[in-house]
């Protein structure tokens, strides 16, 4: 289990993580998000001993990771794949990991096996690509079989199959009883991922809720409605007060409706004589509700392309 307690960290006159508290339990796969800036990377880095915290605690199972022997054996995290010497080869890098922490050798050959990198654990680490070095990153995280796993970014540079892997693999170590603490910017891989949120911004905590209570935050509830009909349709709504747009699959038919609820639609439609094909509520994704929620806690905003 991992338990933050009022974690703070300054630098200068710049607070990169305020106050946080949350704790990380096992069993279930915990996504870690934040808009860029948000103070992630640097609350697992003060997980991990390798930032000092300004005040507040972060531990593993009770205990900074520093006062744990053996560190791999209890805490396996992929911080950044490009942090390894290229000059080595797959082996070799996790057979020295392994010596370190008193690890079998035996652990090397099954932890390549399992990433898909057997076939290349004698090359060197220098001439892989970005999906092989994120690969190797998790068998460096596995290595030690530890209960308590850290993973920021884990699936950069992976091809479709690769991500499905991943996704795989973490919920069965989850399934394992394991504490999974994921943090990635892509909230499609998180909804299908992870089953509890850990969101800050500008370093404090906004959320700590299941991804489906913290989806369902989110207030850009729409109607999406079929009609052969749609001026006419449309007309009745916007005259109700209604926002009425056609719908992003540009179908002359479909029209997204927000402003009003599916069943006063079916009233207007019933009353004007409109005919409707089809008509649905369809609710905030993850991404639509992240980027609601975390909107005054962006540090840097792009400009209006239009």
């Amino acid at each position: 289990m991992i338990e933050v307690n009022e974690l703070t960290k300054r630098y200068g006159r710049t607070t990169a993580v305020n106050g946080l508290t949350f704790t990380v339990r096992p069993g279930h796969v915990t996504g870690f998000l934040g808009p860029n800036g948000a103070g992630k990377s640097t609350t697992l880095r003060m997980l991990l001993g390798l930032t000092e915290p300004t005040s507040g605690t972060a531990t593993v199972d009770g205990h900074l990771f520093r006062d744990h022997p053996r560190g791999l054996r209890h805490v396996g995290a992929l911080l950044d794949a490009h942090d390894v010497h290229g000059g080595r080869s797959a082996a070799a890098h996790l057979s020295a990991l392994a010596r370190s922490n008193g690890i079998p050798q035996r652990r090397v050959d099954e932890v390549l096996e399992e990433v898909g990198l057997a076939p290349a654990a004698r090359r060197r680490i220098g001439g892989f690509s970005l999906g092989m070095k994120q690969r190797l990153g998790i068998a460096t995280a596995l290595l030690g079989d530890p209960p308590v796993l850290l993973f920021d970014e884990p699936v950069n540079g992976l091809d479709p199959e690769g991500m499905r892997w991943v996704r795989g693999l973490f919920r069965r170590l989850a399934a394992e009883g394991r504490t999974m603490f994921v943090s990635s910017h892509l909230m499609s891989e998180m909804q299908n991922t992870a089953e509890h949120l850990i969101v800050i911004g500008r370093g404090k905590l906004i959320a700590d809720e299941s991804v489906t209570e913290f989806a369902a935050r989110g207030t850009r509830q729409s109607v999406t409605v079929r009609t052969p009909d749609p001026t006419a349709l449309a007309a009745a709504l916007e005259a109700e007060g209604a926002s009425v747009q056609p719908d992003a699959s540009g179908a002359e038919e479909w029209l997204t409706v927000t402003g009003l609820s599916a069943a006063r639609i079916g009233e207007l439609a019933s009353h004007h004589r409109t005919v409707l094909l089809e008509l649905a509520t369809r609710t905030s994704s993850l991404e639509e509700a992240f980027m609601e929620l975390t909107a005054d806690s962006v540090e840097y905003l792009a400009g209006d392309s239009r």
